[in-house]
C-alpha cells in the first residue's frame, strides 16, 4: 500500500491554482506525474498524492515543475472564480473510480492524438525534406548542364578557331607553292630560250652573218684534215660496290633504305623470339606487313576484334610501325574501347616525332582519333589538344 501524502499546501486566485507538494527525499527522476482536466496524481514510491479537483482546469496550459525537493503545480482554471476547496466535496468511491477511469481514457486519447499528430508532422517533414532535396538536385543538374554547355561552346569555338587557323596556313602555304611554281616556270622558259639561242648559233651556221658561206666550208675542210687518228682499243675492268638493293647507289635514297633495313632486322629478331601466338602461323605469315594487311582486310569487313588481334601480333613483331597503332586505334573506336584508342593514338604520336611534312597525314589521323575518343568521353578540352 502506498503512503498517502496529505501535507501539501495550495493557494489560488480567480484564474490560477498553485499546489506545493514535498517529495520527502525522493529523487526527481523517480517522480511520475499524471493530470487531466479534473484529476491530478503524483506517484513517488512509496508515496502517492491524488486529488479530484473541485472544478475543471485547462490541462494544455497547466504546468508542473520539480526542484528543491518539491513539486509545484500551476493550474489554469477554465472558469474564473474562487474555489471553496481544492478537491471535490463528498466524493464517494464509485465517483472517484469513474473519474479515474475517465482520466485514463482521456489520457489515452490524448496520447493517441499526439502520436497521430507527430506521425503526420513527421510525414510532412519527410515530404518537405524530399521536395527540398529534389529541388537541390534539380538545381545542381541544371548547373552541371549549364557548365557542360558552356564548356562545349568554348571547345567548339576553340576548334573553329583552330580550323580557321589551319585553313589560313594552308592558303598561305598554297600561295607560296604557287609562287615557287611560277618561278620554276619562268626559269624553265629562260633555260629553253637559252637552249634555242645556242642551237641557232651552233654548228652548220656562221657566227658572223657578214661572212660568206663558202669561207665556212673551207674552214670545215681544214678542220677535218687536222683530226687526229683514233686511239687503240683496250679493256677496262669495273668492280661494283656490293649492295642489298638492285638499283644503283646514285638512284637510291640511303636514309630510307637504312630505315627499311632496320625495320626488317627488327622484324627478324622479333620472329625469332618465343611468342606463343606466333607458333600457329606460317613462316611467310610472321611478317608485320602481312599481318597489317590482314588486319586492314578484317577491318574493311567489320570484324574489328579479329583486326585488333592481327594488329597485336604485328606490334609484338615490330613495335615501331606507326600505322599499326593508328589502325588499332580505329578498331578500338568502333568497339567503343575509348581509353585504349587514346593510348594507341598517343603512342603513334610519340613515334611520329619530330613533326615533319612527311608524317603530317599520319599525325592528323592520330589527333583526329584521339580527339574523337576524348569527345565521346565528354572530355572536350583534352580532345582539342
Amino acid at each position: 500500500m502506498p503512503l498517502i501524502v496529505n501535507d501539501y499546501s495550495w493557494t489560488q486566485n480567480e484564474s490560477l491554482v498553485y499546489i506545493s507538494l514535498p517529495l520527502k527525499g525522493v529523487k526527481n527522476g523517480k517522480v511520475d506525474i499524471f493530470s487531466t482536466e479534473e484529476y491530478v496524481k503524483v506517484n513517488f514510491n512509496p508515496f502517492l498524492f491524488e486529488a479530484i479537483l473541485f472544478a475543471p482546469i485547462d490541462d494544455d496550459k497547466s504546468v508542473a515543475k520539480i526542484g528543491n525537493g518539491v513539486v509545484i503545480f500551476k493550474l489554469f482554471k477554465k472558469e474564473e472564480r474562487m474555489w471553496e476547496q481544492l478537491t471535490m466535496k463528498n466524493a464517494d468511491k464509485e465517483t472517484i473510480q469513474a473519474i479515474r477511469e475517465r482520466a485514463v481514457f482521456k489520457a489515452q486519447e490524448k496520447a493517441a492524438a499526439d502520436a497521430k499528430a507527430k506521425a503526420v508532422k513527421k510525414q510532412e517533414d519527410n515530404k518537405y525534406a524530399l521536395e527540398t532535396m529534389m529541388k537541390l538536385e534539380e538545381e545542381q543538374r541544371t548547373n552541371i548542364e549549364k557548365i557542360k554547355e558552356e564548356e562545349r561552346q568554348r571547345a567548339t569555338a576553340e576548334l573553329e578557331a583552330w580550323k580557321k587557323e589551319q585553313m589560313q596556313e594552308a592558303k598561305k602555304k598554297e600561295a607560296q607553292q604557287r609562287l615557287q611554281r611560277q618561278r620554276l616556270e619562268e626559269e624553265n622558259k629562260l633555260t629553253k630560250a637559252k637552249q634555242v639561242s645556242v642551237s641557232v648559233s651552233g654548228p652548220g651556221r656562221s657566227s658572223d652573218p657578214l661572212k660568206p658561206a663558202h669561207q665556212d666550208g673551207k674552214s670545215k675542210q681544214k678542220k677535218k684534215t687536222n683530226v687526229p687518228a683514233p686511239r687503240p682499243a683496250g679493256s677496262i675492268r669495273i668492280s661494283f660496290t656490293p649492295r642489298v638493293f638492285p638499283t644503283a647507289l646514285r638512284e637510291s635514297q640511303v636514309a630510307e633504305e637504312e630505315a627499311w633495313l632496320k625495320k626488317q632486322a627488327d622484324a627478324r629478331r622479333a620472329m625469332n623470339t618465343e611468342v606463343p601466338e606466333l607458333k600457329d602461323l606460317k613462316e611467310e605469315e610472321r611478317n608485320p606487313d602481312w599481318l597489317k594487311d590482314k588486319g586492314n582486310k578484317l577491318f574493311a569487313t567489320g570484324n574489328y576484334l579479329a583486326a585488333v588481334n592481327a594488329y597485336n601480333l604485328a606490334i609484338q613483331l615490330n613495335n615501331n610501325i606507326t600505322a599499326l597503332y593508328l589502325n588499332r586505334a580505329a578498331c578500338h573506336l568502333k568497339l567503343r574501347n575509348l581509353h585504349k584508342a587514346i593510348e594507341d593514338s598517343s603512342k603513334a604520336l610519340d613515334l611520329l616525332t619530330p613533326a615533319v611534312a612527311d608524317n603530317a597525314d599520319a599525325r592528323v589521323k592520330a589527333h583526329v582519333r584521339r580527339g574523337t575518343a576524348f569527345c565521346d568521353l565528354e572530355l572536350y578540352v583534352e580532345g582539342i589538344y
